[in-house]
């Protein structure tokens, strides 16, 4: 008997949207797996090469670049980050189901990639509560708040070209939701998350 392949999912969103946090819940859940990255950073503390991340060097990653290697990849903070077709095929085609966590710069790469996969992205409430989220990490410089909230505007035009758009303003609210595209992949009722795109697109 074949087995049925995998689905592949894409998940998108500005910083402080909560994405990390859902993709965390949903995997802890057991019924998907998050795609491992490819990275030039070194490995942090307790970080395991093949599992946090494959850790390569420059002139690896730059090589497969050259070979057309990767379903997308790009420049972050002077370290270079991406999805090895490789390891999407081999976890797709043993019929898992994975989610790639990437940013739009990633999502534009993947449209010109002929693979089959939806994609997800997740919408603040609104700027002034992704700015107080921001804020609340207690991690960024207001000027570092300012270009991540710029950035975000620039992102969200990006979301009416997605497959689904899932509001995180209730987290439990914002993971059902997901779990239900991740479980049926069936069309959802998306009116409250486009008057909010609308919004956040005229802010």
């Amino acid at each position: 008997m074949s087995i049925k392949p995998g689905n592949l999912f894409i998940i998108t969103a500005p910083s402080g949207a909560g994405k990390s946090s859902l993709i965390k819940s949903i995997i802890e859940e057991g019924k998907i797996e998050l795609s491992v990255s490819a990275t030039t950073r070194e490995p942090r503390i307790n970080e395991v090469h093949g599992q946090d991340y494959s850790f390569l060097s420059i002139n690896e990653f730059q090589k497969l670049i050259d070979q057309n290697s990767f379903l997308e990849y790009a420049k972050v903070h002077e370290h270079f980050y991406g999805t090895l077709i490789s390891h999407v095929s081999k976890k797709l085609d043993t019929g898992i189901d994975i989610i790639l966590d990437i940013d739009v710069q990633g999502f534009y790469q993947l449209q010109e990639k002929n693979i089959e996969y939806t994609s997800i992205f997740i919408l603040p409430p609104s700027l002034d509560i992704l700015r107080e989220r921001l804020k609340d990490r207690a991690t960024e410089s207001t000027s570092s708040i300012d270009i991540r909230l710029l950035n975000a505007k620039k992102e969200i035009k990006a979301a009416p070209y997605f497959d689904y758009l899932v509001l995180n303003d209730n987290f439990e609210d914002a993971l059902s939701k997901l779990r239900g595209i991740f479980e049926t992949n069936n069309q959802i009722d998306q009116q409250i998350e486009q008057n909010i795109l609308n919004e956040l697109l005229n802010s």
